[in-house]
């Protein structure tokens, strides 16, 4: 017998079963916050469901919301889990949670000696995602002219004013010390403006404002921070600390 008369046996291998992304298993326009938009008048239904496919809004067991941060190349860096009340105002009894925290405690309770091989999670401004649509298929010279990047503070605020000011695209820090200079790096084609929240010392507008120096120091960004709530807010809206969602719907109340 010659060594060429020996076949091998065929083997099929079935193809990896691929699962979805994390944010599509949990994609929802059924948490309380998406609910509380609805019935406090801030969206229609069909913004809400709009706004759940733009920025991938999931739902919790318990009814909260998944704010995900997914960076320019669909990569989820984290997610956080928020709960919010009928009148969609977040519930402080509930702290937020960290999607990568949670996923930590339920590994580290199957195997507690991978502690220390456990790395921290990486974040990025919510809406991250929504760059990639703005340059695919533009040049990097002479392009068709992006939209103007808005940053906010509260993923609320962004995904309310995304369906009201629609030829901006607006992204959110998940809060007051969130932004960095590198977390803006992204937005490097376009010009970015700022709007941080209002309190009575501008406390808020001067870190912004020096993050915003910072970010123009290191990529050369277009940058600028809005003055608009410092201009124009009462000295009660500015000690409640109110935000651009605040001041703009402040006739509803």
């Amino acid at each position: 017998m010659k060594l060429s008369d020996i076949r091998s046996p065929s083997i099929r291998l079935a193809p990896p079963r691929q699962q979805p992304p994390m944010w599509q298993q949990r994609l929802s326009a059924d948490s309380d916050f998406c609910r509380a938009l609805v019935g406090q008048g801030y969206m229609t239904g069909e913004q809400v469901r709009e706004a759940v496919g733009r920025y991938r809004l999931g739902r919790a067991r318990q009814g909260g919301v998944i704010f995900w941060q997914i960076d320019m190349l669909e990569q989820v860096m984290d997610g956080k889990i928020m709960y919010y009340r009928a009148d969609c105002h977040r519930d402080h009894g509930r702290h937020p949670q960290w999607v990568s925290n949670l996923l930590k405690r339920q590994f580290l309770a199957k195997c507690p000696d991978m502690a220390a091989w456990m790395p921290a999670s990486q974040h990025c401004l919510f809406g991250t995602h929504l760059l990639r649509g703005e340059t695919d298929g533009l040049e990097a010279e002479g392009g068709a002219a992006r939209r103007t990047a808005c940053v906010v503070e509260a993923e609320k605020t962004a995904v309310i004013l995304s369906a009201r000011y629609r030829q901006q695209l607006w992204l959110a820090a998940g809060g007051l010390t969130e932004l960095t200079a590198q977390k803006l790096f992204p937005l490097r084609h376009h010009r970015i403006v700022l709007f941080p929240d209002t309190d009575p010392d501008m406390t808020a507008y001067r870190q912004w404002y020096g993050v915003a120096k910072e970010a123009r120091r290191q990529y050369g960004l277009d940058i600028s921070v809005s003055s608009l709530l410092e201009r124009k807010a009462t000295a009660q809206q500015k000690a409640a600390k109110i935000d651009l969602v605040d001041f703009l719907y402040a006739e509803r109340k």
